[in-house]
């Protein structure tokens, strides 16, 4: 589960069916004796003591209804039977990632509908219409990391089906219309080389227009903006960035899915080395530029397995260098690792100074855009040492040593002013308070004893209830006895979540 694609990000889930109860429960057991516990087992079995009454027992006479009846127990934990598989289906179609497996001998293999259904593996001989109707448990389409269900055969039924299909004679698809089945079964590696090479395309063509010499910077110019940190043109550009974003995550899909076949579908060395460099470059172009538009904030749905598929069929050499990213935005590292921070951007920004300063400044710009309405004086301040620094930048003022020294602090004193910013000790604790005392007055007094108002006096669900929004304001004047103050102050107060 840890291995495939969409299991291991929560999105998707699988299939298992079996020949039998007894082996329905046999896999069972052995899932969760191997600490495996999202599953369950689905079938036509009731789990009543009336199964084993009658049996022995003892070791040697432990019979195949005592063992279904006693996993069966453990699975139901004392819940009843139709509760219990009332559950695990909803758990399997709304919350995929708390039930990642069914394991079922004929239930659900018609009429269930779970597009998040990603995997079915078929362990009992089937066919015809029965077979068919299994397979269309995984075809439903689910967002964008899932373009096909896949299939795992473990009892050669495929043959017999294929055939059906080609010749549309079988009774298998009594109900259907011929078009409905054509194309439905495909084979993988075939159609997963389709899919990759229309998908180099489509980012070749994506990408044709980037201007010479196709540095970094130029793919910064073309994605993200031609004026450095132009906010508008960064907006602009957003559709080419979501394009890039998609078309790569399905790139490394795809090329997942045909990389143990390359030579088996007819690609040289020269050709299986070219298509890998491709891939590398493009998913390198994804992360410079979801970097530098500071895009990776917001775009975590495309990335949900795309280190397991880099480090597996790429090289985890590739994915090293972003590592630091996984968990952390590029603020997040300024504030953590000083002027080291540096060392963690990808190769190609880093070895671009203007790249990466036009990358560290748009990061750093849309930190304080982002926090502005919480405090505007102090960040409105803060935008004003940025576009100094930038202007000395450019200007050459300084080296680049002291550029990202004077970053560092700045971007310190954005993300954490409780602890960069000098507030006095009474103060600092508290976004409100520093916020009231950025913009109301830096009366320490007066400012906890509002605090303090506010807090005892708002009503749960305040904010938005004109009623309940009175009430915090009449705390305020019963202190400021001003209404303007009272203006002022309440502004302030609605943006800030302590006051929530």
């Amino acid at each position: 589960m840890e291995m495939k694609d969409r299991l291991n990000n929560d999105r998707g889930n699988a299939i298992l069916i079996t020949a039998s109860i007894y082996e329905a429960c046999k896999y069972y057991k052995l899932f969760t004796d191997s600490g495996f516990t999202k599953c369950a087992i689905i079938t036509s079995y009731t789990a009543d003591i009336s199964e084993i009454k009658g049996e022995a027992t003892g070791e040697q006479r432990d019979t195949e209804n005592r063992f279904k009846y006693a996993v069966y127990q453990k699975m139901l934990n004392g819940q009843d039977i139709e509760s219990f598989e009332k559950e695990s289906k909803e758990k399997f179609v709304k919350e995929p990632g708390q039930m990642k497996l069914l394991i079922v001998v004929d239930k659900l293999l018609t009429g269930f509908d779970a597009p998040s259904a990603t995997y079915l593996y078929i362990d009992k001989s089937m066919r015809d219409h029965g077979l068919f109707q299994a397979i269309c448990r995984v075809n439903r389409i689910d967002g964008e990391d899932k373009e096909y269900g896949y299939i795992i055969d473990y009892m050669d039924l495929f043959k017999s089906l294929e055939k059906a299909v080609d010749d549309y004679t079988s009774e298998a698809f009594d109900g259907f219309e011929k078009e409905d089945v054509t194309g439905l079964l495909k084979n993988r590696a075939i159609e997963a080389k389709s899919h990759l090479e229309e998908l180099l395309e489509s980012l070749r063509a994506l990408c044709e227009p980037v201007a010479l010499p196709r540095t970094t910077l130029e793919f910064i110019r073309y994605f993200c903006w031609i004026n450095d940190g132009d906010v508008d043109q960064l907006k602009e550009n957003e559709p080419k960035r979501l394009s890039l974003y998609k078309f790569t995550a399905s790139l490394l899909r795809a090329y997942a899915d045909v990389v143990d076949n390359l030579d088996e579908l007819q690609y040289t060395p020269q050709q299986i080395e070219a298509v890998k460099n491709e891939v590398v470059f493009y998913k390198k172009v994804r992360d410079e530029i979801k970097l530098a538009s500071s895009d990776y904030i917001d775009l975590k749905k495309y990335e949900a397995d795309m280190r397991y598929l880099i480090d597996n069929y790429i090289s985890a050499s590739e994915s090293e260098k972003i590592s630091a990213f996984d968990d952390m935005s590029l603020i997040e590292l300024i504030v953590e690792r000083g002027v080291d921070f540096i060392d963690a951007m990808p190769e190609g920004i880093k070895k671009n100074k203007e790249a990466a300063a036009e990358t560290i400044e748009n990061n750093v710009r849309r930190k304080i855009i982002e926090k502005s309405g919480t405090n505007p004086r102090y960040y409105e301040k803060m935008s004003e040492l940025l576009m100094k620094i930038i202007e000395e930048r450019k200007n050459l003022k300084e080296d680049y040593k002291k550029y990202l020294q004077k970053i560092v602090d700045l971007t310190r004193k954005v993300e954490k002013p409780e602890e960069y910013s000098g507030y006095p000790e009474q103060i600092k604790k508290s976004a409100a308070l520093r916020a009231m005392y950025d913009n109301f007055s830096q009366d320490e007094e007066i400012l906890l004893e509002i605090d303090r108002k506010i807090k005892t006096v708002k009503p749960n669900k305040w904010l938005g209830d004109k009623a309940k929004e009175k009430v915090i304001q009449r705390g305020i004047y019963s202190i400021v006895n001003e209404d303007e103050a009272v203006y002022t102050i309440f502004k302030i107060a609605k943006e800030q979540k302590e006051y929530w």
